[in-house]
């Protein structure tokens, strides 16, 4: 006979049966807790945090703050009356006491009033809802509609809305129902002491402050506060009840203390949902051997079965410096005596190591995508695939997907195209640099041929610059093709971390253009296209693509402003007609302009998403950006894993082309249209988290540089800054040297105003302020100073910290004059080569820190996810959670997070 043990909180329960002899145990959860898990201190501290939580909570006053949320059968029908409005809650990251908007994207077919969606002004109409919260709004009437603030706040005001929508009445209403909690586990940070006694009549309750700005403080009932001060902890919500100011929670686990660099990167990681433990035990059992002992080799009957492109083709790839985990190659050739052109990508074959449903398989669905930080990255996939054997290195036999073009040689007319699986050996892994060198005719050294005699280097060394040449002429052709359709050439700020061989930062510099990079991106774009053509005709109503929607014509109201103040017209009514305008507005006294251009113009597109063709109408396949009608992603399944579902795709297609001929069998889809439809909203989640932690981590690095020096003093604080937009308050400003974007207040908190002196010098004082289309003026009794859109003004950088959130930079303008060093800075040059000294400096401190907690364990120092733990550790807590027996986690009774 088994013995059961029942827990309850019902003391009745617990006292009329817990004395029957009948093998059923009745006992509390504090008495299991106690009896079965004595060592199990923190479960004890959290039962003991929600059960106090609870009892204050049925103490409360019975006084509501808040009016109750509608019951759900009077929200649904509101809804289809069209007197309620649903929507996603996403409060404003720069006002977030006052501002939040409800968007949708069925909105605008419903209203052309509801495009920008509804705003909802003040916490106390959000009526409790979250950020992330999908709601249901009850309009207010027009009297009562308001405009979005145009005013600068904390860091930047949004850049998506025109001046015009600004000062607009818009939408508003108030929340009245919640249709769907998106509650997930939030960052917060334990007040000091003093603050936290007198925030509530028992000590041990805290109202913990979110590290996101957007999320509201949450009432913490905990017997740790005071060792928990200054510390940053993962806490979730259980309870928002209408008599509260604030939601209850509870802690789940520390982080560490606020300010510390590996604290600081967990909290990114932890507030974009990122969950990246080492690969366990059983997915590395997976994965072939390829060892010194056992070396991989392609299997002779898998060989068989590929066109084996090992001696016919010249392949190579175009990489970033330092790549390890290189997803393609490329080749070209002349055939037919010269008539002919063969253009081959060829992709790393990851699909052929990674079988659906496995354990590897599954793991790299829930990542999604490799996380790129500053000073680190994620894989998707184990390394042994991700760096070795799916790496498309130099000389050594790789499984691959290919795409291979015989063009024209005069027209570059497609005449015939083959999809198919190969085996490659690529004879060059070439750098963006090297390869550019190599075209513009620069004597450089490929080490590839560093030890081969004098008269075999040079004819190989023809054989390749050659290669490169017929590769950039055929991009070139392709991208005129793209650019007559309307493709778009957009303006990012894009930093990125240069790393030596041993992955330490050497710079951390704005990424610098060379055609070679266009080179490249063509024939993956070109690649892209092609397959997605392939899946989508052989399966229509399942194929994975990527689409880009139009955007919305007021949000290029900035854009056309700000050009038109400078003298040029933007016309956004196709993207050919934008892609034009851009190319026409260029100012010959400052290339800055036109950059700047091109940075709103993408600021103000949508985001390209993944779909499954089956919940899309054909018309909306189109990708805006590329000007293309179909396109998906295929070319780096290393990173992406919906490139690793769309080479599923192809090849079931292929075998579905076959149709049965020599016994294959008939290809089938790797999932119906919902599923495939789950799965890429997934994937776009997935991959929005990426990008924020990325921009995150590297505005984190940024902080570090000048977070100890003096602004004052240290001349690498001084930098030249362009202004590109005017706002009530102030301007936003770009600084091409650091790729940093910010405001600069022309008028601050004290009611003081910014003058200029003869020599342009600026300082605050009493005054006001005179915002216009083009410019702001402010006014003294000194005079008056104007600063115009496209003005160069000097700008001081420092930084402003906060023990609860993010460090952000200030940008204080100190001259109206341009910067007397802001001449273009290069890769590695000195300022920047310092800025990452300091960076690489307090890594090292870090180092020491770590260096007193408990040795890495065996698991760790073998399976850590990327080449730079010897700077910092990674996440205990996830890293135990990964080594757990899988076989435990489905367990009866076993609790998973």
């Amino acid at each position: 006979m088994m013995n059961l043990v029942m827990i309850t909180e019902d003391s009745d329960a617990v006292s009329r049966f817990s004395s029957l002899n009948s093998g059923v145990y009745v006992i509390s959860v504090q008495e299991y807790l106690q009896s079965f898990w004595p060592a199990l201190q923190a479960a004890q501290d959290l039962y003991g945090s929600v059960r106090q939580a609870l009892q204050e909570k049925e103490a409360d006053s019975s006084q509501r703050e808040f009016p109750e949320h509608l019951p759900a059968q009077v929200l649904e029908a509101g809804i289809k009356s069209g007197r309620f409005v649903q929507g996603t809650l996403n409060v404003s990251k720069h006002r977030a006491q006052n501002e939040a908007f409800v968007t949708s994207d069925g909105l605008s077919s419903k209203s052309p009033d509801l495009s920008a969606g509804v705003l909802v002004a003040g916490s106390k109409s959000r009526n409790r809802a979250v950020h992330g919260d999908l709601v249901a709004v009850e309009l207010l009437p027009r009297v009562e509609w308001r405009g979005k603030v145009t005013a600068l706040s904390e860091g930047l005001a949004d850049e998506r809305s025109g001046d015009d929508d600004e000062i607009k009445p818009m939408p508003t209403g108030r929340v009245v129902g919640i249709l769907q909690r998106n509650w997930r586990d939030y960052v917060v940070t334990f007040p000091p002491r003093d603050a936290a006694q007198t925030q509530s009549r028992a000590a041990q309750r805290v109202l913990a402050v979110p590290w996101d700005r957007r999320i509201p403080k949450v009432r913490i009932s905990t017997q740790q506060a005071d060792a928990l001060q200054d510390h940053r902890v993962v806490v979730r919500i259980d309870s928002w009840p209408s008599t509260s100011l604030y939601p209850n929670g509870h802690s789940v686990r520390v982080l560490g203390r606020a300010g510390e660099l590996e604290t600081e990167i967990q909290t990114i990681l932890v507030e974009n949902c990122i969950h990246v433990p080492p690969f366990s035990e059983a997915q590395l059992r997976e994965m072939p051997v390829n060892s010194p002992e056992k070396p991989w080799a392609a299997d002779p009957a898998e060989a068989a079965a590929r066109r084996d492109l090992r001696r016919t083709h010249l392949v190579f790839s175009i990489d970033p410096r330092g790549c390890e985990d290189v997803d393609d190659t490329l080749s070209v050739r002349r055939l037919a005596g010269g008539k002919l052109l063969e253009l081959g990508v060829h992709i790393a074959d990851v699909t052929h190591f990674v079988r659906e449903e496995s354990l590897t398989d599954l793991e790299a669905r829930s990542r999604a995508t490799t996380y790129y930080l500053a000073d680190r990255r994620y894989d998707m996939l184990p390394a042994v695939l991700s760096a070795d054997l799916c790496s498309l290195l130099g000389g050594v036999d790789r499984y691959a997907m290919s795409v291979v073009w015989e063009l024209d040689a005069q027209s570059l007319a497609v005449t015939k195209v083959w999809f198919g699986r190969t085996l490659i050996r690529s004879s060059y892994q070439l750098h963006y640099e090297l390869a550019q060198a190599l075209l513009n005719g620069e004597e450089v050294q490929v080490p590839e041929l560093a030890r081969l005699d004098p008269e075999e280097r040079d004819a190989k060394l023809s054989e390749l610059i050659q290669a490169l040449e017929t590769l950039t002429h055929i991009a070139r052709h392709l991208r005129a093709q793209r650019d007559r359709g309307g493709a778009l050439e957009l303006e990012g700020v894009e930093v990125r971390a240069q790393l030596d061989q041993d992955k330490n930062i050497m710079a951390l510099v704005p990424r610098q253009p060379l055609e070679v990079h266009e080179t490249v991106a063509e024939c993956m774009i070109y690649a892209n296209h092609w397959v997605a053509r392939k899946i989508q005709e052989a399966f229509p109503y399942q194929a994975l693509l990527r689409r880009h929607p139009q955007p919305r014509q007021e949000l290029f109201s900035q854009l056309v402003d700000t050009a038109r103040a400078r003298g040029f017209s933007i016309d956004t009514r196709t993207n050919k007609a934008l892609a034009d305008s851009l190319d026409r507005a260029v100012d010959p006294e400052d290339p800055l302009v036109n950059r700047l251009f091109r940075m709103m113009a993408t600021q103000a597109m949508s985001q390209a998403v993944y779909f499954s063709t089956g919940a899309q109408p054909e018309d909306q396949f189109y990708h805006y950006g590329l000007a293309l009608d179909r396109y998906t992603h295929f070319t780096s399944p290393i990173r992406r894993y919906a490139d690793m579902v769309v080479h599923r795709l192809l090849t079931a297609a292929l075998q579905l082309e076959r149709g049965g001929q020599q016994g294959a069998e008939p290809g089938k889809p790797p999932a119906g249209n919902k599923d495939m439809e789950e799965l890429a909203e997934h994937i776009n989640s997935r991959n929005r988290a990426a990008q924020r932690a990325q921009n995150l981590s590297t505005g984190l690095f940024q902080c570090l540089f000048f977070k100890e020096r003096d602004p004052e003093t240290d001349p690498r604080c001084v930098a030249d800054a362009i202004i590109y937009s005017i706002r009530d308050n102030g301007v936003l400003v770009f600084i091409p040297e650091y790729g940093v974007k910010g405001p600069v207040y022309m008028r601050n908190k004290e009611g003081l105003v910014v003058t200029a002196g003869p020599d342009g010098t600026c300082e605050w004082q009493s005054g006001s302020v005179h915002r216009h289309s083009d410019h702001i003026t402010t006014t003294s009794g000194c005079g008056s100073a104007t600063f115009r859109l496209f003005d160069h003004i000097t700008v001081r950088i420092s930084v402003l910290s906060t023990n609860c959130h993010a460090d952000t930079l200030t940008l204080q303008v100190i001259s109206n004059q341009p910067h007397l060093g802001a001449a273009p800075q290069r890769p590695g040059s000195p300022r920047r080569s310092q800025l990452v000294q300091e960076v690489v400096r307090l890594a090292g401190e870090a180092q020491e820190k770590a260096a007193r907690r408990p040795e890495l364990s065996k698991e760790e120092r073998e399976f850590r996810q990327s080449r730079t733990p010897n700077l910092y550790s990674l996440l205990e807590e996830i890293r135990e959670l990964a080594l757990m027996d899988p076989d435990a986690a489905a367990r009866p009774g076993t609790v998973t997070a």
